[in-house]
This record gives structure tokens, sequence and C-alpha cells, in this order.
């Protein structure tokens, strides 16, 4: 077992002094532009975030329980997992679609498959057809989420890449927002538009990307991998350096692309799903991205995101109004904790915030399970308000990390090359990890009520030793050179100099051994 790397140097980011101090995304007219093409990939995540809280709320709205019957345990199971369900459909497809045609017509694709499927849901007359529908909205949006986050951190300015590919997450909470607070609205529609309305609104962002992706630029990466280099070229230029394709910044970022690209094709032959066990970087990469996927999903806020109706009647708290008043203030609380975490991402680093998180989390959900457990077994009501008081306080820990980083760590400690796979191995690990919490949890939670917690209290002990040791620090780097460090300082230090050269600039790359994965250590694994 190789210890935990420790945080990288307080510098600034890699390229910095290759930025023109003065370019700010507030003053530069094309960073603004490029900003809001980014933000119409962002939106990819509330159309899931939607969807968990939009479960959430029907099953708070007597008018959808009654046109389905009330659906209980194993079909209310298959309900809420029937999305991740289609979205395993997808995943053998999402990868060569994204790295075949490119970032952008996958997104479309996506896009287009979610908006027929939420006419079809919108639509439902039957329990089949609700489920077929929300299969398909898992089918397209496999698509989208192996896409859109990929497009967003290859086309970001250095300086806000971290950010903005850890907004991406977090904005999973405002498509939640949005769903909670539509279904408290329509909650007295005394007909079935009580839960059609907030089903068609489901379909918002993806009609967006429908009507607006083709604007987007390409990834800069996704254009050198296919030799169109000059398009390449003029789109850094024109995003990053108002349309100066002799500035140094851009100079370095073209090259630095091209020589990893081309590092990881031909020296060390980073391509295909074999790769990722031939070697001990990708072994380690793939280790860390299965680990947070799962632990992103079963670490006990799938209770809470799927089933916080069934929790808060077992608190006692049992009227529709009340629990969907809290459902739609602990999203904003969500919201405002992973926003705020995304911006501290470069300030505080990848390994100081998960394991933060993790022993928060720890702490938090033992002492829900306290609380829980005095007003089951004595019916203490301060034991409930105690509970609900540490489930705000959970989520707040849980967005300290698990909500912006998971995807931004995935995607920047992945090469170009295998990128797209790799993250298409998280997304099928999430979807399993949420299949058998939506399958499961209903089920052990009715049989155990707050015994449940205790699972989920162990695990999260485990999680926090297994964040000490494996997490690597990335901050402060290009996305380059974090990917790289999983392969050896040599390997680093190649693509950087061979990039620096060829542009012409003096580089500065600032990597001590001890921020590097050790081939040594890790070949005898």
């Amino acid at each position: 077992m190789a210890g935990g790397a420790v945080a990288a140097s307080d510098r600034t980011n890699a390229c910095t002094h290759l930025m023109d101090p003065n370019r700010k995304w507030y003053n530069n007219r094309r960073l603004m532009a490029l900003h809001g093409w980014l933000f119409l990939l962002l939106i990819t995540s509330s159309t899931n975030g939607y969807d968990g809280s939009m479960v959430n709320g029907l099953q708070s709205l007597t008018q959808w329980e009654s046109y389905f019957h009330t659906p209980t345990k194993g079909k209310l199971g298959l309900l809420s997992a029937i999305q991740n369900i289609g979205a395993l459909a997808g995943y053998p497809f999402a990868p060569y679609l994204s790295d075949g045609i490119g970032r952008k017509p996958t997104v479309f694709i996506g896009a287009l498959i979610m908006v027929l499927a939420t006419v079809v849901q919108t639509a439902s007359q039957s329990v089949g057809m609700f489920i077929g529908a929300r299969f398909l909205i898992g089918f397209g949006l496999t698509f989208a989420a192996n896409a859109a986050p990929m497009l967003v951190t290859e086309l970001s300015y250095p300086q806000y890449r971290a950010t903005l590919t850890s907004t991406y997450n977090s904005l999973w909470y405002s498509g939640s927002i949005i769903a909670a607070w539509t279904t408290f609205g329509t909650f007295k529609i005394n007909s079935t538009w009580s839960w059609r309305v907030p089903s068609a609104i489901q379909a918002l962002p993806s009609v967006l990307q429908v009507l607006l992706i083709w604007f987007v630029p390409e990834s800069p990466r996704y254009l050198v991998s296919k030799g169109k280099e000059t398009q390449a070229l003029r789109t850094l230029a024109y995003y990053h350096a108002d349309g100066n394709e002799n500035d140094p910044l851009v100079r370095y970022e073209f090259e630095e692309i091209k020589s990893a690209i081309e590092f990881d094709r031909t020296v060390t032959a980073n391509v295909g799903w074999g790769s990722f066990l031939a070697s001990p970087g990708n072994r380690k990469r793939v280790r860390i991205i299965i680990a947070i996927a799962f632990f992103s999903q079963w670490s006990g806020n799938g209770l809470v995101s799927y089933y916080l109706n069934k929790v808060l009647s077992q608190m006692g708290i049992e009227d529709p109004t009340d629990q969907l008043l809290i459902n739609g203030v602990l999203n904003i609380w969500n919201l405002l904790w992973a926003l705020l975490a995304s911006s501290m991402v470069e300030r505080f680093g990848r390994r100081l915030l998960f394991l933060t998180s993790a022993g928060l989390m720890t702490l938090f959900l033992t002492m829900q399970t306290i609380c829980f457990a005095r007003f089951k077994i004595s019916g203490e009501v301060a034991g409930a308000h105690g509970a609900l008081a540490f489930i705000f306080l959970f989520y707040a820990a849980y967005d300290l990390a698990f909500t912006p980083l998971i995807v931004t760590y995935t995607l920047e400690i992945l090469p170009y090359n295998i990128r797209a796979k790799g993250f298409n191995i998280f997304n099928f690990t999430i979807s399993v990890a949420l299949i058998f919490n939506q399958y499961v949890n209903p089920i052990a939670f009715a049989a155990l009520s707050w015994k449940y917690y205790i699972v989920y209290s162990a695990w999260l002990a485990f999680e926090v030793v297994f964040l000490y040791f494996f997490v690597i620090e990335t901050r402060n780097r290009t996305l380059e050179e974090t990917a790289a460090i999983f392969d050896g300082k040599g390997a680093t230090e190649q693509i950087v100099d061979s990039a620096a050269t060829h542009a012409g600039v003096t580089h500065e790359l600032g990597i001590e051994e001890k921020d590097v994965v050790s081939h040594e250590n890790e070949s005898e694994k």
C-alpha cells in the first residue's frame, strides 16, 4: 500500500506566468462568451439532479401515488433505479462516440434522446410507460454526461478549469432545486398535471442544448487527436488570447496538447481498454476512479437523495407539505456549499477537501444515527429534530468534496487518449452503485429503520482510510501535467520540456518526487 502524497507546494497555477494578468472572465468578451458556452454544457448535470429530486417529490404527491397505485418496495426501487439501468445500456457506446465523432455531436445525441423521452414521460398513461420513458432518459443522459464535462475541462481557460469542472457536478443541485420547488408548487393541482408539469420541465436543459450546442467550440484536444491542428490552434487563440495565435500561453497549451497525445500514443501505448491494466500509473488511476465513484453514492447520501420522504416519515415528519418544503430547503443548502467548495479547489487542494469531507461525514452520520435511534426507541422529539439537523450538516460535509471534486479529479488524472473510456468507467461505477442503492435502500430501510445507518457509518470510516493512502494532490497544474504525474516524473518532464521547447517559452514545472506515483512501489502490486 502506497502512502498518500502530500499536498503540492503553494505555487500559483502552472501557466500563470504565461497568462495576461489583465485577462479575466468578467472583463474579456471572448472569455465571457466561452463561459456562456461552457454553462450550456454544465447544465447537463442539472438534468440528472432534477431527476433525483423529482422522484423524491413525486413520492410526496398523493396524485402521483394514486395514479400509479402507490408503488412500494420493489416497484418503487425500480421506478428510481430504471434511469440508471438505462444509463448502463448506453455505456458501451458513449466513449466511442465522444472520441469518434466529437464531444459536441455526442452531447447533441444525448440531449435529443432526453427531449423525446421526457415527452413520453409527461404523457405516460401507465406505470410501464413511465418506467420506459425514464429508461430512455438515462440512456440519453449517458452520452451527454460522458461528453459535456470533458468538453468543459478541455475548453476552459487554465486559470478557471478546476473551478468550472467542479461546478459541473455542483449544478446537480440546481436541477434538484428546480424539481423540488416545482413539485412543491404543483402539489395543490388536483389532477395528473401535478406530476406531469414537473415531468415536462425536466426537458428544458436538453432543449437548450439541442438548439444551441452547434455554436459551442469543439475540444482542441479532440481536434489535435484527429489531425485538425490548425483548427485546434485557432480555437485556443480565439478564446484564450483574443485571436492571437502567437500568444505564449496559446503556443504552450497547443504544444503541450500535441506532446501529451503523441507521448501516450507512441511511448506508453496509452490507448484502448487494455491500457488501464497495463501500467502502474493506469492501475492506480482505475483504483481511485472506481473508489471515489462508489464513495460518492455509498456514503449514506443515497437514502436522503432518493427517499427523503421515507426518512422524514420515520422521524415523525409525515405532512407532505413539510416534506416538500424540507426537500426544497435542503437542495438550496447543498448548492450553496457545493459552489463554495468549487471555488476553493485550487486554494485548498483535492486531498485536503476529500479527507475533510469524509471525516466530517463519518462524524455527522454517526450523530444522526444516535439521534434517530433515541427518537425511535424512546420517542424523544428532540432526537428527531437532532437527526434532521445532522442531515443538513452531513450534506454540508459531503458537498466539500464529493459533489464538486469527483468529476474534476477523474477527468484531470486521465490522459486524453483514455479520458473518455476512463470517464465511462467512472459513470458506469456510479450507475451500478446507484442501482444497488435504489433497489436495496428502500427495502433495507423499511426493515431496519435507524439501524441501517450503522452500516454506512462503518463504511465511511473505511473511506477515510482509503482516501488518506491513495488520493494524490493535483492542484495548480495544467490538464496535461496533472494526467502525467501518474506516469512518473520522467514522463511529466518529457511532455512539459517538449511543449516549452516547441512553444519557445520557459516553463517551471515545480514537480517533486513526492508528487508523483512511484513506479517502483506500484509495480510490486
